[in-house]
């Protein structure tokens, strides 16, 4: 399970990543969707460039492929600095971070992707950092050694988080601007596939990307690899252009449904269901069951099926709702919903 690619997942894929950043915007006004975090960064960013001062730090929260890593780009390109990026679990030491801070130039964006993940070292390095912007340093051991204190450039660090609450109290009471990122509407989406289809010059009506846009789990990184997988199969099965019906079988074929639930999603959905009997089942045996890690299952496959109504999540563990049932075509025992 997991070497498998899915369309579905949001994760970027090492093979897909070029054209990722073909489509990635460069400006809050190539940028779709996430109206209200838009308008607040645009004056948070004019009041600090018209000061001359770096941007404060800005913690971004919200699910996979939601644009979390092309907003600090736009951040920083909106600032006129370069930025910086890295992830928490590559900073594995004191000198990893260091090393970065001790490189920036004023006014400069650090983007840390998966921040809950730093080593609490590193993250004990961060705190007068930002704000304070000095570095300590300890040169040499025990009862010789001694603390220098550095000055760092005055710069934005820009945190992103699938979850927030891993994230330590101390450090993200530094970060002076947070934001969460919601999943999208059917009609942003479908404008984040009519922006994608021309730069990649492709040819499709727009009730061809409504389909794609419905099937697209309101994930916009989603929302384009699945538009990408029909280009081929139009151009292929098809005279090239995307109506809804060349939509409609091309997302037959790679197995994502009405739903825009893929085959692993529907597999986690039968699990619950028919081995255990419609939950609960704890995540641990689940995850054994699914040969997945807790992490991925958590991060990746439950959001969207609990933002879908399909599955529960109780002390107990997670539960198969009348929908999931409903969805898989399967008659519920009982005749009603259970509740724990």
């Amino acid at each position: 399970m997991n070497d498998e690619y899915r369309l579905a997942d949001p994760a970027v894929h090492e093979e897909e990543q070029d054209l990722e950043l073909s489509l990635r915007p460069r400006s809050f006004d190539e940028f779709l969707g996430q109206e209200a975090i838009k308008d607040q960064l645009r004056i948070f960013i004019e009041a600090a460039r018209s000061r001359g001062e770096a941007l404060d730090h800005v913690l971004l929260v919200g699910p996979p492929g939601l644009g979390k890593t092309t907003l600090a780009g736009i951040i920083a390109n909106e600032m006129g600095v370069a930025i910086r990026t890295t992830s928490g679990p590559m900073l594995e030491r004191k000198g990893d971070i260091a090393a970065i801070l001790t490189n920036l130039e004023a006014g400069d964006v650090l983007f840390i992707d998966e921040i809950h993940r730093l080593n609490r070292s590193v993250e004990e390095v961060l705190y007068p950092a930002m704000e304070d912007f000095q570095l300590d340093i300890v040169i040499g051991e025990g009862p010789s050694a001694r603390t220098l204190r550095l000055d760092v450039p005055r710069f934005t660090l820009v945190g992103a988080t699938t979850r927030t609450g891993l994230i330590t109290t101390p450090l993200r009471d530094r970060f002076g601007v947070t934001h969460r990122l919601d999943y999208y509407g059917e009609e942003e989406l479908v404008q984040v596939t009519s922006r994608a289809a021309a730069i990649l010059g492709v040819e499709a009506e727009e009730e061809g990307l409504a389909e794609i846009a419905r099937r697209s789990r309101g994930t916009p990184r989603v929302a384009n690899r699945l538009l990408r997988r029909v280009r081929d199969y139009a151009q292929v099965k098809h005279d090239g252009r995307i109506t809804r019906e060349v939509a409609a079988q091309a997302l037959v074929m790679l197995e994502v449904d009405s739903e825009g639930l893929d085959k692993v999603d529907r597999e986690i959905l039968t699990l619950i269901v028919e081995k255990f009997g419609g939950g609960p089942v704890g995540l641990g045996t689940l995850a054994v069951a699914m040969g997945e890690e807790h992490d991925t299952i958590e991060d990746v496959y439950e959001p969207y099926l609990l933002q879908r109504g399909l599955i529960q999540r109780t002390p107990r563990g997670r539960i198969a709702t009348r929908l999931a049932y409903e969805h898989l075509g399967i008659s519920q025992p009982g005749g009603e919903e259970q509740l724990f």
